[in-house]
């Protein structure tokens, strides 16, 4: 597989657009075209970006007998209604102003959704240094969940641009945000490493190009 094959595979593994991928590393979409097309190659600084954001070395993204294991995840139907729940309930609960139940533990945060037999729970503690976990049940059994902990670092943090950004959780990726999200001053970035199974990811929001606010998160299946 040639560098150019890579690194087109390696983007729609990420699940991002030539458009979105430009956005993140300050190029052109026509210049990640060109690179996808085998036209053109990154100069190193970009190499290094790109490495950093795909989570791999600059020799096995450069070597044409590194395939790098890639291949684009399949999913079978039950990970897909999953996965679907998952956004719906994201969408209904936190990102959506979802109304909290009762704490269920000293000063906690939670919320809740169910659709038939599926069930998800989210609890979290804090408010700009905070840290809790997202988890979904089948039939009564805990089968997947996701712990996460962040913290606002800069003035001019927007709990509703958050949210904003949340609900726009896409289904290649259903973990927090899209990789980029803007509105006015502020930009949303999030990367994920892994797949829905095994994964672990970073979010951050910028105000002006300043970073005001950061979240670790990671997850996966637990059948």
């Amino acid at each position: 597989m040639n560098m150019a094959e890579k690194l087109q595979l390696l983007r729609k593994n990420k699940g991002l657009s030539q458009e979105e991928l430009a956005d993140l590393i300050g190029v052109s979409r026509q210049a990640v075209g060109k690179w996808e097309a085998g036209k053109f190659y990154p100069d190193i600084d970009k190499l290094v970006q790109l490495g950093e954001l795909y989570s791999i070395s600059l020799d096995r993204l450069i070597k044409d007998t590194d395939d790098c294991n890639l291949r684009i995840e399949e999913r079978d139907g039950e990970k897909e209604d999953i996965a679907g729940f998952l956004i719906r309930a994201k969408r209904a609960c936190y990102a959506g102003h979802g109304e909290e139940l009762d704490a269920s533990r000293k000063c906690s945060h939670d919320l809740e959704y169910e659709e038939g037999e599926l069930y998800y729970y989210d609890t979290y503690l804090g408010g700009e240094r905070f840290g809790g976990e997202e988890a979904v049940w089948k039939g009564g059994v805990p089968i997947w969940c996701m712990n996460y902990c962040g913290r606002v670092t800069g003035e001019h943090f927007s709990g509703d641009f958050l949210k904003e950004a949340l609900m726009a959780v896409p289904r290649d990726m259903p973990y927090r945000g899209p990789s980029l999200f803007q509105s006015g001053a502020y930009t949303y970035h999030c990367r994920t490493a892994g797949v829905f199974d095994w994964y672990q990811g970073y979010e951050e929001i910028l105000y002006e190009g300043v970073k005001i606010y950061e979240c670790y998160f990671h997850g996966g299946s637990i059948i």
